[in-house]
């Protein structure tokens, strides 16, 4: 989730980033200067105000940025891996051979592993990504 304070912290971000102060940010993306000055951040009644995704996608626009970098601002990197050298997580999944999967009795009627005989292999995916995954092995000309 993101927090007010974070969208406006990452707006801040992204004008230190090119070198601007929040109002030259605004004034390059064509918006009013003043739009992103801290005394609009909350209104007169104590309100949030929070920033429009229209001048999101400006200042964007002007700076060259992407999403992805604006969500690093956020702290939200998506796909990104953690700081430092960490080994890919893995999880068991069924292991069939291709001949073997064109025989009955492996599948169930939505497509998913079902009945004996398949073996496991560890595959870099995580437990709650697992779901649904499994691996066919192919050996010399099995699919010929």
């Amino acid at each position: 989730m993101f927090s007010h304070d974070k969208i406006w912290d990452a707006i801040d971000q992204l004008a230190r980033h090119h070198d601007l102060t929040p109002s030259g940010l605004a004034r390059k993306a064509g918006l009013d200067p003043t739009s992103f000055n801290k005394s609009k951040r909350n209104s007169s009644d104590g309100r949030l105000r929070w920033p429009s995704t229209e001048s999101i996608h400006k200042i964007l626009e002007a700076t060259g940025s992407t999403i992805e970098d604006f969500m690093g601002f956020l702290g939200a990197r998506r796909n990104a891996l953690p700081e430092g050298n960490f080994p890919p997580q893995v999880s068991p999944i069924p292991l069939l051979g291709f001949a073997q999967a064109g025989a009955g009795g492996f599948f169930d009627d939505g497509g998913f592993p079902a009945g004996q005989g398949w073996d496991v292999v560890d595959f870099p995916v995580s437990p709650a990504q697992k779901a649904g995954c499994y691996a066919l092995e192919v050996q010399g000309e099995s699919m010929m």
